[in-house]
């Protein structure tokens, strides 16, 4: 064996344990964008559990609750509590037949936590989609306003109308009909994270409606893999795979702190020449208490975005063992170490 054949076997250059090639690997290779000789290992594909956006499916179906509870309203019992009494009476002083404002400001304030919270629901489009529904009742009102004016000014009867909307906000028919579209959403959206590992490489894919994501990770730029099992993933059977490495990949900085608008207080307090004293002193002291007001705290978590890492997978034990196989062989540490030990021998057997 020469030299060069030792290091090119040291260096592990020859692939093994690959997928089988075909259509399906020519499928495989378009879709995660392999280069020349990439091969995806044996089981080195992935995608996040089927339950591992049940937030969403439970979202989408408190949703379709809140429009029940306006479509059947309550009807508390005489011994009930205060509470419920006064949220039964709210619930029928605001559901007006024209504009449900109650609906309205429900479905707010439900927009406004889910998106505080920034958990796994919180994402734009799942936004977006709970503010269509909300402000879908103002919609239709304003439609009905519009033909109505028309219709004063001599307008044919619904000449202004949009024809797809009706002329009242049925709870139970738009509640049902959001439920179904929202988790059918949830199924394409979920399905739209794909990840692989190859003989190069890490690649993580998404591709959800115009939305598109590729990024490749070389095994030599790992610095650490994490894997977190939540409890709701250990009695499902899931874990969360994340890649650190030494560019940041797998961090993400967040801004902790209080904000006040103090940017635009703060400016009435600049000192001038013309200031007395006390008036410097006055000035000082709103600056420094606006100063605090406004102090944010950066610190820096582990980034679980789907779209960087193995977002909740079942078979996270392979995953895991196969990145730290394919770390530590490509690894310059351990290629110099075989390099040396395929020279050694290389020289043993020409002596």
């Amino acid at each position: 064996m020469t030299d060069e054949e030792a290091v090119q076997e040291a260096t592990g250059e020859a692939t093994q344990d690959v997928k089988q090639t075909g259509g399906q690997g020519d499928a495989n290779r378009e879709k995660y964008r392999l280069i020349s000789g990439e091969e995806i290992l044996e089981n080195g594909e992935a995608r996040p559990s089927t339950l591992a956006f049940l937030g969403m499916y439970i979202l989408g179906a408190l949703v379709f609750g809140v429009h029940m509870l306006f479509q059947n309203g309550i009807d508390p019992a005489d011994d009930a509590s205060i509470l419920l009494k006064l949220t039964a009476t709210l619930i029928e002083l605001t559901n007006w037949e024209t504009l449900p404002v109650g609906f309205v400001l429900v479905m707010c304030f439900l927009v406004w936590a889910n998106r505080m919270l920034n958990i796994s629901t919180s994402g734009k489009w799942v936004t977006v989609s709970l503010l269509l529904i909300t402000f879908l009742p103002v919609v239709i009102t304003i439609d009905n306003l519009i033909s109505t004016i028309a219709g004063w000014f001599g307008a044919a009867d619904g000449a202004f109308e949009i024809p797809f909307l009706p002329d009242t906000y049925n709870y139970f028919i738009s509640g049902l009909m959001f439920l179904v579209v929202f988790w059918a959403f949830t199924y394409k959206y979920q399905r739209s994270f794909s990840y692989a590992i190859t003989t190069n490489a890490i690649i993580f894919q998404h591709a959800f409606l115009l939305s598109r994501s590729h990024r490749r990770i070389l095994f030599d730029r790992i610095s650490e893999v994490m894997v977190e099992r939540t409890p709701m993933g250990t009695l499902l059977g899931y874990a969360t795979v994340t890649i650190m490495t030494d560019s940041g990949v797998g961090l993400v900085e967040e801004s902790v702190g209080v904000g006040a608008g103090a940017s635009g207080l703060a400016g009435g307090s600049t000192t001038s020449g013309d200031d007395s004293t006390a008036d410097k002193v006055r000035k000082g002291v709103l600056r420094s208490m606006f100063a605090f007001l406004t102090y944010q705290r950066t610190t820096r978590r582990v980034d679980h975005d789907p779209r960087h890492c193995f977002y909740k997978i079942r078979k996270w034990e392979d995953v895991k063992m196969m990145l730290n196989e394919m770390h530590r062989k490509h690894s310059q540490s351990n290629m110099l170490e075989d390099i040396k030990s395929a020279l050694n021998n290389a020289d043993e057997s020409e002596a």
